[in-house]
């Protein structure tokens, strides 16, 4: 089958066109697996989530949706995919925890190339894992998006296990791959899947880990995770989300002199990265109000264990990254 998006494809612009083709591709999905059985791996981001809120429609139980949790994912985000999918959907659902075993092989691993490729590898190994345990799997489902064709290929990241043992003779069931990310998230929209999900901010392949510079540990890690989400939370109450392409916090493996309740403190400093963009190629740096600002501060220094500074990133790409790794 070709991978070019058909010339005559209209824009999914409004929940009328999403439907109509909701539809299409519940008939093509089920024109094309039958009564066989699925495997995806389901990240909770939109591209993953659409494609499981499809195949569910479609064949039901015979899909089966695997969830890795290693230990790099936001606040909140595993619990968020086990109660849609699991409870609300009834999805047929694998939760698999391997954050000891995907933390225990970062540690001491300070170079980001080299934390990519363990994430990497041990996320299939993992998949691979759970693959083997299952009889009857005749297809693999991607979240593949057409940007993903058009820049590379049609394998993505890690999630996308593009990168199986051999052993694993799967079809691959690709029902988005001819649709833009803002297309994915109103179909997304029309498939009843909650806000979080179809509006969720761009994320990593690694996660956090990209976010906790240098060697990961697991106290600074929880440092990312915290004041993260309160740099989230504090967005969406002052009306941000959704109107910031991309915010988030990191915490560089350094420390600082503080003050805490009249003692001398040793401790990290967290980040604030929030930029705009339109295609990730260049971006600026989003204005955040001085009140705002101030009790994003007040409540990650107070509430995040181990932090005594917080700091604003103002570089735009170029010269900067959006990432710090």
């Amino acid at each position: 089958m070709s991978n070019k998006r058909p010339e005559t494809m209209e824009r999914i612009t409004t929940p009328e066109l999403a439907q109509a083709f909701i539809d299409e591709q519940i008939a093509a999905l089920r024109a094309q697996i039958g009564d066989k059985k699925v495997i995806l791996a389901l990240s909770g981001g939109v591209d993953s989530s659409v494609v499981a809120a499809l195949l569910i429609k479609a064949i039901g139980q015979q899909l089966v949706c695997v969830h890795v949790n290693h230990g790099l994912l936001r606040k909140g985000e595993p619990e968020q995919v086990v109660r849609v999918f699991r409870q609300e959907m009834n999805a047929n659902l694998i939760y698999v925890d391997a954050v000891d075993r995907f933390l225990d092989l970062l540690a001491g691993v300070a170079d980001p190339e080299k934390k990519r490729k363990i994430i990497g590898a041990e996320f299939i190994n993992v998949f691979a894992e759970e693959a083997r345990k299952l009889d009857g799997i005749k297809f693999l489902a991607q979240g593949t998006i057409y940007p993903d064709i058009l820049e590379s290929g049609p394998v993505k990241s890690h999630h996308n296990v593009g990168g199986l043992p051999e052993e694993f003779d799967f079809e691959l069931v690709e029902p988005i791959k001819f649709l833009f990310k803002d297309e994915v998230r109103v179909v997304g929209k029309t498939l009843g899947l909650p806000d979080g999900m179809v509006y969720r901010q761009p994320f990593p392949g690694p996660g956090l880990g990209v976010r906790c510079i240098g060697a990961i540990t697991r106290d600074r890690l929880e440092a990312v995770r915290e004041s993260d989400a309160i740099l989230r939370e504090e967005f969406a109450n002052a009306g941000l989300e959704g109107k910031v392409w991309q915010y988030f916090t990191i915490v560089p493996d350094i420390k600082s002199t503080g003050v805490k309740n009249d003692v001398r403190s040793f401790e990290w400093p967290v980040i604030i990265r929030a930029v705009n963009t339109r295609d990730a190629m260049t971006a600026t740096v989003e204005e955040i109000p001085y009140p705002l600002l101030n009790k994003i501060v007040d409540r990650i220094v107070h509430e995040v264990k181990g932090v005594n500074r917080v700091l604003y990133d103002l570089t735009p790409k170029p010269t900067g990254t959006i990432e710090w790794e």
